[in-house]
């Protein structure tokens, strides 16, 4: 007969989730509590309990098997809480089924979820002889067991969420559906349980976004240095300023916005801008961290290295320049001991003060060759003797080099003998064969410059403005050279530029026009301070003084140009019989020179203007005028422009050069104002 218990209006379990929750699963009782029933599982807790002695339930569960015997239906001794058990307690929880007819003893923990199933599965092959005996296996052993199982199912999970979530953006709900049918997923959740499932899910997806973060960190680092180096490469602006004060240099840069963005978020790893892709400007924040600390002191480390280098390159070309150990063609390893010090090893790698030292030979080679060259011509007569188209004998070349030898500049290509031999047959030949192949300047030559202005398109203005007509409106840019001495006409042109607009422009009566200054203050006769220049031709000349010294210069110096004479104050100068001199000798010169002259802007106390904005167009309107008159007498006749191949021998200008070749002034200062004056062409 079957046994039954009354359990009358008892919930019914179904699910392991419904324990502590049952109000979220659905609620069904047991109809009449009437349930038959075809084996026991006997449980005995053998964890240590609090207020709970194990003997006395031991002696319960005793009482209770003795009840349970006399129904004749299977019984297994289930033992609880072995995650926590106590070894006596399992002890003679083993001895006690093994004096009752030798009970089945299944040790499990339903935390965790150890034999929870072999104890039924055990009960069920008792009650069911047809099926195959459950092996039964000890806590301990099928705990690893499972522990080997949950960790192969977490490394497949683990897999297939690395191969569905590849953004940290991922949600769960989302994910979980589409992982739903996945055997990988299934197993696992069955193991673990869902939640556990979920905490893995958002590990991998905090992985993610860290991982991401640090890509931003790596990137904005490797960009850093760029930006300090474009906004303060300056080290003397930065050398002496705290942190604080360095970033708030930073930030009033005007390219700030350019490498930075200053974010309402801090920090800059738990705002929004870490998942702006497109924009890579550097947040400000970022350089409050350790890694951006170190590589700002290394800009600055870096800055301190490049000055000491740029010092010990300077320090070491003035070794070079002073010491009388290095003279032309002596080999680095000659040299190395009277120049190198410890610093300079230190300081400087080895293919840089190389690289300093054959500089500083070819300057040595280029001089002495060149005070060589001088000398030969020096001692011209004693090349006059040899005979045409011979070369010299060993007892000439023997005298020649006896002669020159105790010359400075013959002794120093000594360790270049080779060169120097050459040199002396060089100009041996260029004695006797005086062409531009065989001149010693080379690319210096006259007569090759000659040819190449001759040649060259500038050389021939009547083509140049054929193909670049001159516009009508030239008359709208003025070239003004400004001559005066001891800063007079740098102190005017910048006066000047003052009353021009941004782009210098000058309006006059009304029109705009483009003005351009040329201050002179030097030898004139060089061409660094030539009136004109192949892009620069002046129009006229303001000439300033305000002593007889730079009166005298103006008077050296002047070009044919119209010209204006001004004289200015001098700083403090208030009159006088000196202010009174100076006026009387400026009337006569420009008398003399029939030029315009203008009296001081200003004769007060103290110091003004040198010339007032009244005299300045003054001066202007006259160029315009001269300019004008000049562009209504045209270009030249059209008979001139088309002079015949035929008729060069008639040409209106010859023009006889004597000329230095190597001298600094050169055939340029001579040809090329007649050159480019319109009226000409070269016959």
């Amino acid at each position: 007969a079957a046994t039954k218990l009354a359990s009358a209006e008892k919930l019914m379990y179904f699910c392991t989730d419904q324990l502590g929750l049952e109000q979220d699963f659905e609620q069904k009782q047991m109809p009449d509590g009437k349930l038959p029933v075809d084996g026991f599982l006997l449980c005995v807790d053998v964890s240590r309990g609090m207020n709970r002695n194990f003997d006395e339930q031991l002696k319960f569960v005793s009482n209770l098997y003795n009840q349970l015997a006399k129904t004749k239906k299977p019984v297994v001794v289930v033992l609880t809480k072995c995650d926590e058990g106590v070894e006596r307690y399992i002890r003679d929880a083993h001895a006690f089924a093994l004096g009752k007819k030798n009970l089945q003893v299944v040790e499990t923990s339903a935390r965790s979820n150890v034999n929870v199933e072999l104890a039924f599965s055990t009960l069920v092959q008792l009650v069911d002889k047809s099926r195959g005996k459950a092996k039964i296996i000890p806590y301990f052993e099928a705990l690893k067991q499972q522990s080997q199982q949950i960790a192969a199912a977490k490394d497949k999970y683990e897999w297939l969420v690395s191969r569905i979530v590849k953004s940290h953006h991922e949600a769960w709900p989302n994910v979980s559906r589409k992982m739903q049918p996945a055997p990988e997923y299934q197993d696992y959740v069955y193991l673990e349980g869902t939640q556990k499932a979920k905490k893995l899910f958002l590990q991998h997806v905090q992985r993610l976004k860290q991982e991401h973060i640090e890509r931003r960190r790596k990137m904005y680092l490797a960009l850093l240095p760029q930006a300090l180096d474009a906004l303060v490469p300056d080290l003397d602006e930065i050398d002496h300023l705290s942190r604080a004060k360095a970033e708030r240099l930073l930030e009033a840069k005007p390219d700030f916005l350019k490498w930075f963005v200053v974010l309402e978020e801090t920090p800059w790893d738990a705002g929004s801008h870490v998942d702006e892709v497109d924009n890579e400007r550097i947040p400000f924040d970022l350089l409050e961290t350790p890694a951006a600390e170190q590589l700002y002191e290394a800009h600055l480390e870096k800055l301190r290295n490049e000055r000491k280098r740029a010092e010990m390159r300077r320090a070491f070309r003035e070794n070079l320049e002073t010491s009388p150990f290095v003279t032309p063609g002596k080999p680095w390893e000659e040299a190395r001991s009277f120049i190198m010090n410890e610093d300079f090893y230190l300081w400087l790698e080895e293919p840089v003060y190389m690289d300093i030292y054959g500089k500083h030979q070819k300057q040595l080679i280029d001089k002495a060759k060149e005070d060589f060259q001088e000398l030969l011509l020096e001692y011209s007569e004693l090349f006059y003797e040899l005979e045409l188209d011979a070369k010299p004998s060993k007892e000439k070349m023997g005298v020649i080099q006896e002669v020159l030898g105790e010359e400075q500049r013959f002794k120093a290509l000594q360790k270049l003998q080779a060169e120097r031999d050459a040199l002396i047959l060089k100009h041996i030949h260029f004695v006797y064969h005086p062409t531009k192949e065989t001149c010693p300047s080379c690319a210096a030559c006259v007569d090759a410059r000659v040819e190449q202005l001759l040649g060259s398109p500038r050389g021939r203005p009547a083509e140049r403005h054929a193909r670049n007509p001159a516009p009508d409106a030239s008359v709208d840019r003025i070239n003004l050279v400004i001559l005066g001495k001891d800063g007079l006409a740098r102190e005017l042109a910048n006066e000047i530029r003052a009353l021009c607009t941004s782009d210098d422009k000058y309006v006059l009566e009304g029109k705009m026009y483009e003005l351009s200054l040329r201050p002179i203050e030097g030898n004139v006769r060089l061409p660094v301070n030539a009136f004109q220049t192949p892009t620069f031709q002046p129009h006229g000349c303001l000439c300033l003084y305000n002593s007889k010294e730079s009166l005298a210069y103006v008077v050296e110096s002047i070009e044919n140009l119209p010209l204006t004479l001004a004289l200015v104050n001098k700083r403090g100068d208030a009159g006088g019989e000196t202010l009174q001199s100076l006026l009387q000798q400026g009337q006569q010169t420009a008398s003399k020179l029939q030029c315009v002259f203008l009296e001081p802007a200003w004769a007060g106390p103290g110091y003004g203007r040198n010339v007032n904005e009244k005299q300045l167009g003054q001066v202007l309107k006259g160029l315009l005028d001269s300019k004008r008159n000049l562009n209504l007498a045209g270009p030249a006749p059209s008979g001139l422009r088309d002079v015949p191949a035929a008729a060069a021998a008639d040409a209106d200008l010859r023009v006889v050069m004597c000329l230095m070749c190597g001298d600094p002034a050169g055939a340029d200062e001579v040809l090329l104002p007649i050159l480019q004056a319109p009226a000409c062409r070269p016959a």
